[in-house]
């Protein structure tokens, strides 16, 4: 009521990032349902807000048909799940939510699979714990791996489980139909989330997240007072029951600048752009015998020196100090590795050769010089032709 054109362009921007993703229609405000979209700060918020909407849920639901257990007892037994490939954010959640956050392991490809989550529910029911959330992730932070939706979210609408979508980074390729297959599944979801502040150029901070059901969010968020009140209920959602915080910044306005200036194509050429790029590195990464690639997906590319771990960390170290490029360490199955992330619009081909450059040189330092050519390194030789002296090649020539 405050501000009704700030509203108003909320939904329309939620229902145009949702129509460029391919989202099921019962997320968009545009439907029938009861679902919808809300600009957050972060993914971090949002996985947050979903913890908390899914915990009074859980509370309600159970309470139907076991009146006699209170609020607090349900709440003690309540736990949640993700991959061990999953942000720290993640973890972070449970933490602030007061529910135990189980890390599950990921398989061989970083990939969080419908057995090992239902092992896991097995395991907590038997011992009289309830569980409530699942944070899925479409793009872990490791590695970009894509957990698979379409085993988990089965599971989930068995159990009565509040299923998360986290795809804070990779959501942004969803944009591409070559892309959408990673997302099979997500009609299971009961929320979703994505930053368009991460790699659809939307400057920080702008958290795109969408809800089957907006009343479970109002239900856990909603505190009325007298001079909250006004007339107009039901005309347009009130975000402020969305979200933790009462008031909240214009977000919506940027979303629509970058929208307007790119447009669906736009978006498109530069996600398919960086991706193509971080296929240049992986070229040249594999061409290199000293190196390995771990992973290579989206934007991202895991890779490290082959040998001993103390081998990587040497070189990360080497890199940092020099201060040309900036890269960070991860983790992919107990190996240490580097990786090398592309996200600046500005970044172009020239970049790349220059980073592996980098690479090389310290690498040079640390197990020897590469004996042979790699692709950024191979040179041609300057050839200089007379067209007065051309003459025609015979076939033995040819061979020759």
């Amino acid at each position: 009521v405050a501000s009704p054109a700030y509203t108003e362009l909320e939904v329309a921007m939620m229902d145009w990032l949702g129509k460029l993703l391919d989202l099921p229609e019962e997320f968009l405000n545009c439907s029938e349902g009861p679902g919808g979209g809300v600009i957050q700060g972060s993914a971090s918020e949002t996985t947050f807000v979903a913890l908390l909407a899914a915990k009074e849920k859980s509370v309600r639901d159970i309470r139907k048909f076991h009146p006699e257990l209170s609020e607090a007892e349900i709440k003690g037994k309540l736990v949640a799940y993700s991959s061990n490939q999953s942000n720290s954010s993640v973890e972070k959640a449970g933490l602030l939510g007061s529910m135990p956050m189980r890390l599950l392991p990921s398989d061989e490809k970083g990939q969080l699979r419908g057995e090992t989550l239902l092992e896991a529910i097995q395991k907590d029911k038997e011992q009289g714990l309830i569980p409530c959330y699942v944070v899925a992730n479409l793009g872990t932070t490791p590695t970009c791996s894509f957990d698979k939706l379409e085993e988990l979210g089965p599971i989930c609408q068995k159990e009565n489980i509040w299923l998360h979508v986290d795809a804070a980074y990779a959501g942004t390729a969803f944009s591409c139909p070559e892309y959408r297959y990673l997302m099979k599944g997500v009609e299971y979801a009961h929320s979703f989330n994505f930053n368009p502040h991460k790699w659809m150029l939307v400057n920080f901070d702008c958290s795109a997240m969408w809800v089957k059901d907006a009343k479970y969010l109002v239900e856990a968020f909603n505190v009325e007072r007298i001079y909250l009140q006004d007339q107009h209920k039901g005309l347009a959602p009130e975000y402020r029951h969305w979200q933790i915080s009462l008031g909240r910044r214009f977000r919506a306005l940027k979303l629509w600048f970058v929208l307007r200036i790119y447009g669906v194509e736009g978006i498109q050429k530069h996600v398919r752009g960086q991706i193509a790029l971080a296929k240049h590195f992986e070229d040249l990464v594999r061409a290199d015998p000293r190196f390995e690639v771990c992973s290579s997906n989206m934007g991202l590319v895991c890779f490290r020196l082959r040998g001993d771990d103390g081998l990587t960390v040497t070189l990360l170290e080497k890199i940092l100090e020099r201060k040309n490029i900036y890269v960070i360490a991860g983790h992919f199955q107990n190996y240490h590795v580097i990786r090398f992330a592309i996200c600046s619009r500005l970044t172009e081909k020239k970049h790349i050769d220059y980073a592996w450059n980098e690479f090389c040189s310290q690498a040079n330092e640390i197990v020897g010089i590469n004996k042979y050519e790699t692709k950024a390194e191979k040179k041609l030789p300057t050839i200089q032709i007379d067209n007065a002296r051309c003459q025609k090649i015979t076939d033995n020539e040819k061979s020759k």
